[in-house]
């Protein structure tokens, strides 16, 4: 009976060679998180999550634009706990945490809490008013994706980013998603369309562009 159930040498040498690799690199990305505190983790997009990595190009002139609105702060922007938040793009925290540390990154996937005390989650789909009430008007910079191009995602995410924003006058926001969701967007936020198109590592069939509560092309 194992005699009939076992598979050819050739096919078996080709699965064990699978599965080798296959360990050798859930290895590897075990020991990058935890040798790195989560810094260096590397994640696969959940399409179920409707989630879509930016480009490195994208990646780098978000960072350039956080940069050069650190170095527009008239203290350190430590001293005065200057505070980033991302919500739903968490292939942004590398390139933002690179130059800066005081970045906290909002997901509903749970798997980014590899990166420790920086992770919060969340889920746009709770309406208490006290939710996430220890981060309400801490944050001087927010940069959002909804992960859907609905008017309901806009709106709820919208109503978060409203208790995230500092209460100071110059908290900035911005926020990459469709251009079909503009409508609905600015209905919510004070907000307008920027030049600026967020790319992402695959071709999404959706126009993608950016929207800032401030002269945000200027940074580029």
């Amino acid at each position: 009976m194992e005699d009939d159930l076992a598979l050819p040498a050739d096919t078996l040498a080709i699965l064990n060679e699978f599965l080798a690799e296959r360990s050798k690199r859930e290895a590897e990305e075990e020991d990058r998180i935890v040798n790195q505190d989560g810094k260096e983790a590397t994640f696969e997009e959940n399409w179920q999550l409707s989630q879509f990595w930016y480009s490195k190009k994208t990646k780098l002139t978000v960072r350039n634009i956080v940069a050069k609105l650190l170095k527009e702060q008239p203290n350190k922007p430590e001293e005065r706990n200057y505070r980033i938040a991302l919500l739903s793009c968490p292939s942004l925290y590398k390139d933002i945490k690179d130059i800066y540390d005081h970045v906290s990154i909002f997901e509903y996937d749970e798997r980014f809490s590899a990166y420790g005390t920086d992770f919060v989650h969340y889920d746009i789909n709770c309406i208490d008013p006290d939710y996430l009430i220890n981060h309400h008007k801490k944050y001087d910079l927010i940069i959002a994706d909804p992960p859907f191009l609905s008017k309901e995602c806009i709106e709820k995410i919208s109503a978060i980013i409203l208790k995230l924003q500092s209460s100071l006058s110059d908290s900035k926001l911005i926020f990459c998603s469709g251009e079909v969701v503009e409508p609905w967007l600015t209905a919510c936020l004070p907000v307008h369309k920027c030049n600026f198109r967020p790319e992402h590592e695959r071709n999404l069939g959706n126009e993608f562009v950016s929207y800032a509560n401030f002269n945000l092309d200027n940074y580029i």
